[in-house]
């Protein structure tokens, strides 16, 4: 696969994270929580978001799913 292709897959991967997102729940979370979740969505860096806003892999999953990203898991 070409990095173009593959930089086409990541712009559609962030487009369709960025529709779905639930953005009022976004909105009302904690400025850290909300800056890991707005990270997330721009990149899908799941890793990076989590230590972010600083809660534990699998807490930070569940966030991602109330928040409706999809995530691919």
């Amino acid at each position: 696969m070409k990095l173009s292709e593959l930089r086409k897959l990541e712009l559609e991967a962030r487009e369709i994270r960025r529709r779905m997102a639930d953005w009022s729940f976004i909105e009302r979370q904690p400025p850290r929580i909300k800056t890991a979740l707005v990270y997330y969505v721009k990149t899908g860096d799941l890793r990076r978001a989590q230590r972010i806003a600083g809660l534990k892999l699998e807490e930070f999953i569940d966030l991602i799913k109330r928040a409706g990203i999809p995530t691919g898991l």
